[in-house]
């Protein structure tokens, strides 16, 4: 179900392609777009923690005991506000005892440079492994500093999941964290020169929350 190209994970599955047509569709209403993209997460998210460690335990079946796991490590999931808060919902009822922490950032319109505005994970302990949610992956910069603030805290694994992923943000952020893994929908074509991922989807927040 999921594909290695170019330094990242993609997902290679017939309902995760249309799903990601879906969400391309400029005629796709917010509705749509919002339930698309909560399933690609839980794709995404389901390929992403394979690897998650497991703590056995003993539990009573109405008939015996038998032996189980439970994950064996404390989870914490970061949206980029606003763009990636629609890709947490569907990852909580998967795993309802993550910790969301929520990182606002955006982008300088003529440097195309990231502008941290809100943050507060110094005011918590770190978890063992963090999730970087942002549906688009485009000059890799919000996606670098994201990583920067997470291992500051204190975060010893980072994963970042995206829908869409220009070659030129892939390539930043494995450069600059080669050990974050990166696990996307789709690796799209180029960035145009407002920064924005071609053929992609738009703009991510405008599309689920406030646009046409």
């Amino acid at each position: 179900m999921i594909a290695m190209r170019d330094a990242a994970h993609v997902l290679d599955h017939p309902l995760a392609q249309s799903f990601l047509t879906d969400v391309r569709d400029k005629n796709s209403d917010r509705a749509i777009v919002r339930n698309r993209i909560r399933a690609l997460s839980v794709l995404l998210f389901y390929e992403a923690t394979r690897d998650l460690p497991q703590e056995p335990m003993t539990v009573t079946t109405p008939l015996a005991d038998t032996t189980g796991a439970h994950v064996g490590a404390s989870v914490g999931l970061v949206p980029i506000l606003r763009a990636g808060l629609g890709m947490v919902d569907g990852i909580l009822e998967f795993l309802p005892e993550a910790r969301v922490y929520h990182l606002g950032l955006f982008r300088d319109e003529k440097t195309l440079e990231p502008v941290e505005y809100y943050s507060r994970f110094s005011e918590h302990q770190p978890v063992d492994i963090a999730f970087v949610l942002d549906p688009m992956l485009a000059t890799g910069g919000s996606a670098c500093v994201a990583v920067a603030r997470l291992k500051k805290w204190g975060v010893k694994k980072i994963n970042y999941l995206g829908l869409f992923a220009a070659p030129e943000g892939i390539r930043k952020l494995s450069e600059a964290h080669r050990d974050v893994e990166i696990y996307l929908g789709t690796i799209d074509d180029h960035l145009n020169g407002r920064g924005y991922i071609v053929p992609g989807m738009g703009d991510a927040g405008d599309r689920q929350f406030s646009g046409k």
